[in-house]
């Protein structure tokens, strides 16, 4: 808006004056649209939270700080609580305030700042990978219906290998498994982890490998991150599933791997069958078997029924006895066959079942109550042992203190004399002098003397 002016030092007509205010409003239009939008980290400082929702604050650093704020539908989808002393990361468009005449920032976002580093960084890569095609689901490896070993890439002391060995001793404990060790976080983590990936691609003694550990922020579980660690997953040519921290966490190895599970538990889920399914299954096929065979059998011998009828209509002795023969043979055959058959399904349930029971923990649960009982047992009489004789020698330490004790040699009428307030023992008569007091220890009780007389010897 163009304001008139007095006609005294009127301006010339081509040129425009601006308020102040719409100087503002020009100068901010400028910055918003004339600059992008930039990210600033810096220290929090000065933080108002008012009853509107939004926040008002300063970003510092050692040389500068500059103010800024965050309205209440931005703020409200932060994922931290801000305060004052913390280092942040803010995406920003610039602006001006109006009523100060100052500039500052609008934040849109704002996150933390260690944070926002990795995340850019995770980003990045995942991108840069992506575009490579490590993701593409034409090089993901189906899982096995049914394993022979199990491998466990992880921390051998932390959570995640307790709850995958759980969860895999609950529903099929005949797997057996193997434990990789790797550290799952530090500054070598990655290196680790792809190295013992490629270890185990080359030796090959599991069908499956879970990488896995428990959860933690973006910084403990950024080994998973790693570039090393995807490529070497990639370049694996047995089946792998990633199970790193909670449902929520996402990293370049669940991408990377054949499949991703949400945690270790769920991973031990996704690589075991369920036993009791599997013993289901088999008693069906025993039963189709069975059913087969009878049919079998049943066709046969009415096979052999026609057939008999048939030498019967024609009369020939001698090949009639020798069919019938072969009949025989063939009848014994088919039963032992049967037989043999059966005896061998049957080997193969009991085989199962027996190898369940071996790892059933109650004969080891009573051998270590027999084994306890036992220790009990010694404990008590070691410390019988022990009181007895600390009760010998305790006795023989009172009759030699006995014999030594100066107050038996007082029970036997003899006399201990002090110096009065010296508390010194006289040896000798010399030792004092006559009118000098002293004390005269008796067994019961002691007296108090003034010396008359000294006699010498």
């Amino acid at each position: 808006m163009t304001e008139s002016l007095p006609e005294q030092g009127m301006l010339p007509p081509e040129r425009e004056v601006f308020s102040v205010s719409r100087l503002n409003q020009a100068a901010r239009l400028l910055l918003e649209q004339g600059l992008p939008r930039v990210w600033i980290e810096g220290e929090l400082s000065n933080l108002a939270r008012p009853s509107s929702g939004h926040l008002y604050f300063t970003l510092k650093d050692d040389q500068a700080q500059v103010r800024g704020a965050m309205f209440k539908s931005r703020n409200q989808l932060l994922r931290f609580k801000p305060a004052d002393g913390m280092q942040v990361l803010v995406r920003a468009k610039i602006s001006l305030y109006e009523a100060r005449g100052e500039y500052q920032f609008i934040a849109e976002s704002m996150q933390e700042a260690g944070d926002g580093v990795l995340q850019r960084a995770f980003d990045a890569l995942k991108l840069r990978l992506e575009q490579e095609g490590l993701f593409d689901p034409a090089w993901k490896i189906p899982l096995p219906a049914l394993p022979t070993r199990i491998g466990v890439i992880t921390s051998p002391t932390g959570a995640a290998i307790r709850d995958v060995l759980s969860v895999l001793r609950r529903r099929f404990p005949a797997i057996p498994v193997l434990i990789y060790p790797v550290p799952v976080q530090g500054k070598d983590a990655g290196r680790e982890i792809a190295a013992m990936l490629q270890n185990a691609a080359l030796r090959k003694e599991c069908d499956v490998l879970i990488l896995t550990r428990g959860g933690g922020s973006l910084e403990d579980l950024w080994a998973f991150n790693e570039e090393i660690v995807a490529r070497a997953i990639h370049a694996c040519d047995i089946p792998i599933i990633s199970a790193v921290g909670h449902e929520v966490d996402f990293t370049i190895a669940d991408f990377v791997a054949d499949r991703r599970a949400p945690t270790p538990s769920a991973a031990a889920e996704l690589v075991s069958p369920d036993q009791q399914e599997w013993l289901q299954k088999m008693l069906q096929l025993e039963h189709r078997v069975e059913r087969n065979m009878a049919t079998r059998l049943t066709a046969q011998l009415q096979r052999m029924r026609w057939l008999t009828q048939r030498l019967q209509l024609r009369h020939p002795g001698q090949l009639l006895r020798q069919q019938a023969q072969r009949l025989d043979d063939l009848e014994q055959r088919s039963r032992l066959a049967i037989r043999t058959y059966f005896n061998k399904l049957y080997s193969v349930v009991e085989n199962a079942h027996a190898n369940l029971l071996q790892h059933t923990p109650r004969h080891r649960i009573e051998r270590c109550k027999l084994q306890q009982d036992a220790l009990g047992q010694r404990l008590r009489v070691a410390m019988h042992t022990l009181v007895k004789e600390r009760q010998r020698r305790f006795v023989a330490a009172c009759k030699s203190l006995d014999t030594v004790s100066p107050l038996a040699t007082l029970e036997r009428g003899y006399a201990i004399v002090n110096r009065v307030g010296r508390r010194e023992i006289l040896r000798k008569a010399s030792d004092t002098t006559v009118g000098a007091q002293v004390e005269t220890k008796l067994a019961q009780g002691s007296l108090l003397c003034t010396v008359d007389e000294i006699k010498p010897v």
